[in-house]
């Protein structure tokens, strides 16, 4: 049967949540809308459910900052200005929301908000006074990292790093297309294409799946489905590792070196060489050996979501 061409089929249109202040709406607390290019370039390519969750509960556009407080039972989400606690009605509303919101691929949130952060809200240790004495994740991500562990989650301001950009791109497309499967069949083809992906991500992890599937029959396929789901999930939780990623692109480099001249050779090593020791960006290898799947009709190549994880055009934009 002839390999799939990644480059012809349409890609599935991941469901993302994102903060609403980051191109959506003028939600922020000083009635900022905030233009973010990562978010812009998605929109053509993903669904996006904004929301802002301080607007949610019923404070306006603008708005007296709010703050996180040290407390006995972790921070408390007050507004200084009113003096007003706000947290319960915080927590009421996020459980409400997520509970209701339907198959999601992942979430883009606004960094240092004391309701959208995931790691880096300041904690005060009074409301009105003193500077910062710790940081943490919002009320709002706390919510959405106990309902959702193990879905991709990031900031904007994480997204300009190239390589937490590719990992979060590889893991939205990857799981839409994994929930866009209908069989065992379709499932170990999914595997066969992301097996250089995978393994430049967690050879572990990797082994682990084929496993996995090796011991799929008989078993209901959305059991099946489930636990591989988790496995891909585990497997890309972190950024490749250049040397793991490198090693993945000198294995599919094996599959054309008989038909290479020497230069052509010797220049891949340097390229990837390059790569390794971050003087070349990933796309440079992978469009060689993309150029080469084309040209001597590997077609196994060819079809692996190593060369393109994600949409092309998600490929081309550049770390600020």
């Amino acid at each position: 049967m002839e390999a799939p061409n990644p480059s012809l089929e349409a890609w599935p249109r991941p469901r993302l949540v994102v903060s609403a202040c980051l191109g959506f709406a003028a939600v922020r607390y000083s009635g900022e809308l905030i233009p973010d290019k990562v978010v812009a370039a998605l929109k053509a390519h993903v669904d996006f459910v904004p929301v802002c969750p301080e607007v949610e509960i019923g404070l306006g556009v603008p708005r007296p900052t709010v703050r996180l407080v040290r407390g006995e039972d972790g921070p408390r989400m007050v507004q200084p200005k009113t003096g007003e606690d706000l947290t319960e009605r915080m927590r009421a509303f996020s459980r409400a929301f997520l509970s209701g919101l339907g198959e999601v691929e992942g979430f883009i949130l606004k960094n240092r908000s004391p309701t959208c952060a995931l790691k880096d809200a300041k904690v005060y240790a009074y409301a009105d006074q003193g500077g910062a004495v710790g940081h943490g994740p919002g009320l709002f991500a706390q919510a959405v990292m106990a309902a959702f562990p193990l879905l991709p989650k990031e900031d904007e301001g994480r997204l300009t790093s190239a390589r937490i950009r590719a990992q979060f791109f590889t893991r939205i497309f990857g799981l839409a297309r994994l929930r866009r499967l209908r069989d065992l069949g379709e499932l170990m083809a999914f595997h066969a294409r992301y097996k250089l992906l995978l393994m430049a991500y967690s050879q572990k992890e990797t082994r682990a799946l084929g496993r996995l599937l090796g011991e799929a029959r008989g078993k209901a396929f959305q059991e099946v489905l489930r636990a591989y789901e988790e496995g891909f999930l585990r497997a890309t939780e972190k950024p490749y590792r250049l040397g793991a990623m490198a090693d993945a692109l000198l294995h599919a480099f094996g599959y054309f070196k008989k038909g290479l001249s020497a230069r052509e050779k010797a220049h891949f090593l340097d390229l990837l060489l390059d790569f390794r020791e971050e003087r070349a960006p990933l796309e440079a290898p992978l469009a060689l050996l993309h150029s080469w799947a084309l040209r001597f009709g590997q077609e196994y190549i060819e079809a692996q979501a190593l060369l393109m994880p994600y949409p092309k055009p998600l490929m081309d934009l550049k770390s600020s």
